[in-house]
């Protein structure tokens, strides 16, 4: 039997919705009878009333745990604090914009009981609210990624999960910074089943995910996660070789056979030259985004920094 419930709520510039969030995720505890229970608000630097607000809430409600950053980490430094710092049998990661439906919480933990699992992953049959370029990237997202990583990561799911406290012990071992927190739960392993629903639009604001940034996201998914790129690009690189070498020597032949020949393509050598040159910066700005990532791990700074903790 559970002895108490962790729930980790990041927050970047959330004043719109923040408040409608707790008062949910309270609904959502005391109407259910869900036993001992703490909410954990992970403040990400906001510049709005966001840690104004999450204050006046924890006054109020003991139960309320509040993590303020000294400045913007990232969502993903966020949910990591949330899990350093969470004191919970089990943990419940759920963004503040509603988009993932507090309501749903406790058919989670009947799914978590009744699997005898360790981690249970919220997979969206639908994502309401987002463009149509939004939802076929992210669809293409997921599945290229589960391709070539050497971990098989569920395909259309978020960090909207439960997580046991093994889970989370063998988690807080993980010293790498730049976390892919989706993938990191997947590559520890122990039983993992999914649990499907109906993704809803944002109750308020806007997305902290413009395109830029989702795009850097997914590339740390992609580095972090897999070796195959570099693969790719080296077998693209022999071919490539392979090519010059039967192009030149077919040049050289077709001059020796025939002195007085013209090679004639001007055209589409200046071509060959252009692709051949974006494919080498293309695969040297891959290689770069390696090297930055060993950079980043080799200065061991810490992934966040907390100014203040309420309750």
């Amino acid at each position: 039997m559970l002895q108490k419930i962790s729930v980790i709520v990041p927050c970047y510039n959330e004043e719109l919705v923040i408040e409608t969030t707790y008062f949910r995720l309270k609904q959502v505890f005391l109407t259910n009878d869900l036993g001992t229970y703490e909410f954990v608000f992970i403040n990400d630097g906001s510049n709005d009333k966001t840690f104004e607000l999450l204050s006046k809430i924890a006054t109020l409600d003991s139960q309320v745990k509040i993590l303020h950053f000294s400045r913007n980490f990232g969502h993903q430094p966020a949910v990591t604090a949330g899990l350093h710092n969470c004191s919970g049998d089990v943990a419940i990661i759920i963004d503040a914009d509603l988009q993932d439906p507090p309501e749903l919480i406790p058919e989670i933990l009947k799914t978590y009981s009744s699997e005898q699992c360790n981690v249970v992953y919220c997979v969206r049959r639908s994502r309401n609210g987002e463009t149509f370029f939004k939802k076929i990237t992210a669809n293409l997202y997921y599945r290229l990624l589960n391709y070539l990583s050497e971990v098989k990561l569920p395909n259309d799911t978020g960090d909207f999960r439960l997580i046991d406290r093994k889970v989370i012990n063998e988690f807080k071992k993980l010293r790498e910074k730049n976390k892919y927190i989706r993938g990191l739960i997947t590559w520890v392993g122990y039983k993992q089943v999914p649990f499907y629903y109906q993704r809803e639009a944002r109750f308020a604001g806007d997305t902290k995910y413009p395109f830029l940034k989702m795009l850097t996201f997914a590339l740390n998914g992609l580095i972090y996660f897999t070796k195959k790129p570099l693969t790719i690009a080296m077998i693209f690189g022999v071919i490539c070789t392979l090519l010059g070498m039967f192009l030149g020597a077919f040049a050289v032949i077709g001059r020796t056979i025939d002195p007085h020949s013209v090679i004639s393509g001007w055209t589409s050598m200046i071509v060959m030259v252009i692709f051949f040159g974006g494919v080498q910066l293309l695969f040297l700005g891959l290689l770069g985004k390696y090297i930055g990532s060993i950079f980043d791990e080799v200065k061991d700074r810490p992934e966040y920094i907390i100014a203040e903790i309420i309750n």
